[in-house]
Formats: structure tokens, C-alpha cells, sequence
């Protein structure tokens, strides 16, 4: 049962990922952990200076990969959505093609300015089981190939 609600990546089409405006909490991060927090270990101890050098190295890499991981998909079975770098944190949730209602984007100033969008996918039964992505690139392109697709199999009698 699970083989066959697993989407394929090889049969998939990418219509998202996260946009560059996703990568500016990586940055603040960077700047408050090398700039403000590296200094101040220096002036207590050189040691001190080092723990902090790796650990921030290694949450800055790790939050840049999670961000970079996140990847909006649809294939025959529905939309869906991977995310997770880590091998116990990597995961695919989405919406199946009979079970989603529309696709929607928030539209403001930032996400016009940016093209950086929030990107819903519901479900028609429960709010529980929907997608909600911020900050994707060209959000409102991927939020009309979906429902575009969703119309075209529910013209195709595929879906009810």
C-alpha cells in the first residue's frame, strides 16, 4: 500500500522550490552566529572561539540544505511536496489529485515585489492534510499549472 502512494521522483515535474527571499533568515543567522557571536567567544577564549566556529558552521550548512531541499512536485498521483536533509527527517507529504480542492497563493506587496509566494494546496476534507509552502519562486505560475492539471482530469472524468 505504501509502494503505491509513493509519488516517483522520476516521473515527477519540479513546479517549485523555495525562492532566494528563503535564504535571507540563513543569512540573518549567519551575520548574528559568525558576527556577533564569534567575536564575543574570541574575547573569552580561543577554544571557546572554536566550538563556536564549528557548531555555527554546522547549523548555517544544515539550515542552507533544508531550505535548498524543499521541493514542490506533481505526478499522476497528486501534489506533493519533499523536504529533509537528514536521513530520519528526509519525508514526502502531499495531496492526492482526488482529494484536493484548489491551489491558492497569498498576493501582498513582498510577494509581488520578490515573486516569492505563499503557496496553499488543500484538501478538500481536511485542513490538516493540506500544503502550505512559504516563500516559493514563481509561486503563482506553479499554483496555475496545478489547478490547470486539476481541471484537465476532472474534465477527463479521471478525478470526481
Amino acid at each position: 500500500m505504501e509502494e503505491q502512494n509513493a509519488p516517483a521522483l522520476s516521473k515527477a515535474d519540479v513546479i517549485g522550490m523555495k525562492s532566494w527571499l528563503a535564504y535571507a533568515g540563513v543569512l540573518a543567522l549567519a551575520i548574528v552566529l559568525f558576527g556577533v557571536l564569534l567575536p564575543l567567544a574570541f574575547l573569552w577564549h580561543e577554544l571557546a572561539a572554536l566550538a563556536v566556529l564549528i557548531l555555527s558552521a554546522l547549523v548555517v550548512g544544515y539550515e542552507f540544505l533544508l531550505v535548498r531541499s524543499v521541493q514542490l512536485y506533481m505526478d499522476d498521483l497528486g501534489v506533493w511536496v519533499h523536504a529533509g536533509v537528514l536521513p530520519w527527517k528526509k519525508g514526502v507529504s502531499g495531496v492526492k489529485w482526488r482529494d484536493m480542492d484548489e491551489a491558492t497563493f497569498m498576493n501582498g506587496f513582498t510577494s509581488w515585489a520578490t515573486r516569492s509566494y505563499t503557496v496553499r494546496i488543500g484538501h478538500r476534507f481536511t485542513k490538516d492534510s493540506e500544503i502550505v509552502l512559504t516563500n516559493i519562486a514563481r509561486g503563482k505560475e506553479a499554483v496555475a499549472v496545478v489547478n490547470a492539471r486539476h481541471q484537465a482530469l476532472i474534465r477527463a472524468g479521471v478525478v470526481d
